[in-house]
């Protein structure tokens, strides 16, 4: 009898967990085949490679993010601004006038120059945070912006900031 119950007890053990490891796998192939239903970007990816799933867009994005608090997302938006020194930051256009201002995790990577009006898909995280004058500054020179535009700018900013893992540039 007491060989029978360590028997029983380690064999009802292992059917447990034969049993929870098959139901993890049926949930993980109902989400490979929901993902892999969806149809991929095509474009070129910089920084970490990511499949968007959930993208927001700019609007959507100012509205889930709180002004004291992040958000870790994908989001979508249209190239306002890049800087023109190495493609180290991105400006991307909002519809409330604003733009939101995209740097790159570790500096890890750049963007080309020249995709001013293009659409881009990011994964990273969403802040807001105040901008520095001396800082706004750096990104209007770097931008290419006169210095009659430069001396203009004279108050720090509290504006919506990304900071990306990965950048999809979309193919026209």
């Amino acid at each position: 009898m007491k060989f029978y119950l360590p028997f029983l007890f380690f064999a009802s053990l292992l059917a447990g967990m034969t049993a929870c490891k098959s139901t993890g796998q049926a949930k993980g192939s109902a989400a490979t085949t929901e993902a892999a239903a969806m149809a991929p970007v095509k474009g070129t990816t910089f920084g970490a490679t990511f499949q968007p799933e959930k993208v927001l867009s700019y609007e959507e994005l100012v509205a889930s993010v709180p002004a004291t608090d992040s958000l870790t997302t994908v989001v979508k938006g249209i190239v306002e601004d890049v800087c023109q020194m190495k493609g180290c930051w991105m400006n991307i256009a909002g519809s409330d006038g604003e733009a939101m201002m995209v740097r790159f995790k570790d500096y890890g990577f750049f963007m080309p120059k020249d995709i001013a009006g293009r659409e881009v898909i990011m994964s990273g995280k969403a802040f807001f945070q105040t901008t520095p004058v001396d800082e706004l500054r750096h990104y209007a020179e770097d931008a290419g912006k006169s210095p009659e535009e430069i001396a203009k700018i004279t108050e720090p900013k509290l504006e919506l900031s990304f900071l990306a893992d990965g950048v999809i540039l979309v193919e026209e």
